[in-house]
């Protein structure tokens, strides 16, 4: 069963180390050991993680002679950026309407004008 990127850059981003890891990745290129560091977890555990980002296209290693960084590739995220703002624009206008409701409420009801009567022509 074939899965479209969209899924699979959410599936990636849906656990937390995932996020963490991208997050370290945005200050620059790290080896697997450096962002294996902050967590109690194994380089090889490290490892999967980011076979799992590499898939979504949320990373790619380089080779440097001993050294094999890793970077950030941000280009999925802008995919998921494109869906989230259909929902961003939901959120947007339905607060605009709650706030409209609210300011409604809050407003004291005009007073009724009183028409002057006319007076007779004579």
């Amino acid at each position: 069963m074939s899965t479209d990127h969209l899924s699979t850059t959410l599936a990636a981003l849906a656990d937390p180390t995932r996020r963490a890891i991208l997050a370290r990745l945005a200050l620059g290129e790290s080896s697997v050991s450096e962002l294996a560091e902050p967590f109690q977890m194994s380089q090889p555990a490290v490892s999967k993680h980011l076979k799992v980002l590499e898939r979504a296209g949320l990373i790619s290693r380089g080779r440097q002679a001993q050294w094999r960084p890793c970077r950030l590739e941000a280009g999925p995220l802008r995919e998921v950026d494109d869906w989230l703002d259909h929902y961003r624009q939901f959120w947007s206008h339905s607060l605009d309407r709650l706030e409209a409701y609210l300011d409604g409420l809050n407003t004291p009801p005009a007073k009724p004008r009183r028409r002057r009567s006319a007076k007779p022509k004579t």
